[in-house]
């Protein structure tokens, strides 16, 4: 597996190096000084922003920084619990991670592995895979703009005929065909690559732009179809944590002896470490397999049937969520 991403890696990095140098080799004196001078930044932030992307590891959770990254976000009770252990690592998994089993590590705000840079992408590196779509997308379509500029002179042909006459495709299908004789690979084979593959990370970009403004990752929008499957299903209720921590003691104290012994049952939350989080959320969330609310606390739990009955804790708005990316958290 591991030989497998290292050559989706040199793939990419093939295709991103040999496809412009292929070009440029035939189109570097077709082209005026002004349409060549942004062509160093647009070949060169790729590039960067590969490396920042592959050599970031601040996103792995390891013994020495497992106790912080704990109080990076808050548990919300429906797809991150408390007081889970990683079996492979050993160690608490804070909320939002997930084990990579191909980098070997438990991933801080993970999102995804990606097979391109041969990394997982999370908190710290993820913004620099947004990045890196970005220009990628502007390096595809700028060579596909220069492409046309080069060929440009080839297609004219006379445009008097109506697009729905014979004569008007059969005059276009030569023009394209001498436009694609002149330029050949390096230019035209180059042009119509970039014209044809730039909405793939442009595309993969919105994607992540509407994750990022929903308050996910990926690995939580999965989370997050996968329950509602199971509302769907009607297999799944939703209450108070505080209503069930208050029920909780009072049947384990009584309400005498509880408030003999000190104990505030509506003040007795579970122990979770303390995150600075502008929003809370009170709800707990379960999944029965019969379809039936909780033994002994159907009084307190509610059948929910969608998602817009769940609070998710990570959706701070579109704006604060993108800040949020932009600074690495």
């Amino acid at each position: 597996m591991f030989s497998v991403l290292r050559a989706c890696q040199i793939i990419f990095l093939f295709l991103v190096t040999g496809a412009p140098a292929l070009f440029l080799w035939q189109a570097i004196y077709r082209l005026p000084a002004s349409l060549l001078l942004p062509v160093p930044l647009l070949l060169g932030l790729p590039y960067w922003f590969t490396y920042l992307t592959v050599t970031c590891k601040s996103h792995y959770i390891t013994p020495a920084n497992c106790a912080s990254r704990l109080h990076d976000y808050p548990y919300d009770h429906v797809i991150f619990r408390p007081n889970m252990v990683c079996r492979t690592c050993d160690q608490l998994k804070p909320a939002r991670s997930k084990h990579c089993s191909l980098c070997g590590h438990c991933v801080a705000l993970c999102d995804h592995h990606c097979p391109w840079v041969n990394n997982c992408l999370g908190r710290g590196n993820y913004r620099y895979f947004l990045a890196l779509l970005l220009t990628l997308g502007m390096l595809q379509i700028y060579g596909a703009y220069l492409a046309w500029y080069i060929l440009r002179p080839y297609l004219a042909f006379d445009t008097d005929n109506s697009v729905l006459t014979s004569e008007y495709w059969s005059q276009l299908g030569d023009a394209i065909a001498i436009a694609l004789d002149a330029g050949g690979l390096s230019i035209a084979g180059v042009g119509m690559l970039a014209a044809t593959t730039a909405a793939m990370p442009l595309g993969l970009l919105a994607y992540h732009c509407y994750l990022i403004w929903a308050g996910m990752t990926t690995n939580e929008s999965q989370k997050w179809a996968d329950w509602r499957d199971d509302m769907a299903d009607g297999c799944v209720f939703k209450a108070s944590r505080q209503a069930l921590q208050t029920h909780n003691r009072l049947r384990k104290y009584g309400q005498r002896e509880a408030n003999a012994n000190g104990h505030n049952p509506t003040l007795d939350l579970d122990h979770e470490p303390e995150v600075a989080w502008p929003i809370s959320s009170d709800q707990v969330i379960v999944c029965t397999s019969d379809g039936k609310p909780p033994m002994g606390q159907e009084a307190l739990w509610t059948r929910i049937w969608n998602l817009g009955d769940v609070d998710n804790l990570y959706d701070l708005g579109g704006w604060d969520n993108f800040m949020g990316v932009l600074r690495g958290r």
